[in-house]
């Protein structure tokens, strides 16, 4: 264990967790690692490499709540809650489903320092993502946010951390 109580090293960790997450959501929606969910009405994405797994179960569309979990030879040691999405005035002036795509480009560059959602900031064309982190990977909490030239149209709030 290290000292953040993980069954391998931060490295290691780390680096599951941001091939984890590029190869789910952040993969056009994770339609290749949907499985079938454990709870009604969920979507459920997993990834496996060895002894780590990883599973992001969510709820919802353009609002969405959810939590993602990495467990050890079936021990949960780390998760992360979420709920967010668009903002209510977004469908008068932009079609959601562009800003959830330009959300999954931003989340396929996670910091390695902060691989929790995407980058401190990201542009792309009229879009721009932001990403206000606190803490480490042992206990941290963030809020992101897109604009659209200029406006507010998503945010998200999302903790979480390594589970004792």
């Amino acid at each position: 264990m290290t000292t953040l109580n993980l069954p391998v090293s931060r490295e290691f960790f780390v680096a599951f967790l941001v091939t984890a997450k590029q190869l789910t959501y952040a993969a056009q929606g994770g339609a290749g690692a949907a499985m079938t969910p454990l709870l009604p009405g969920s979507r459920q994405l997993e990834y496996r490499d060895g002894g780590l797994f990883y599973r992001d179960i969510y709820f919802g569309g353009d609002y969405f709540a959810g939590q993602e979990t990495v467990y050890y030879n079936a021990v949960p040691v780390w998760s992360m809650v979420y709920s967010g999405g668009a903002l209510k005035h977004v469908t008068s002036f932009l079609d959601v489903r562009q800003a959830y795509a330009f959300l999954q480009v931003a989340l396929q560059h996670p910091p390695i320092e902060h691989p929790y959602r995407g980058p401190v900031t990201f542009r792309q064309e009229d879009f721009v993502y932001t990403n206000e982190i606190h803490g480490e990977l042992e206990r941290f909490w963030g809020v992101e946010a897109i604009y659209y030239q200029g406006v507010a149209v998503y945010q998200l709030h999302y903790s979480g951390g390594v589970l004792r």
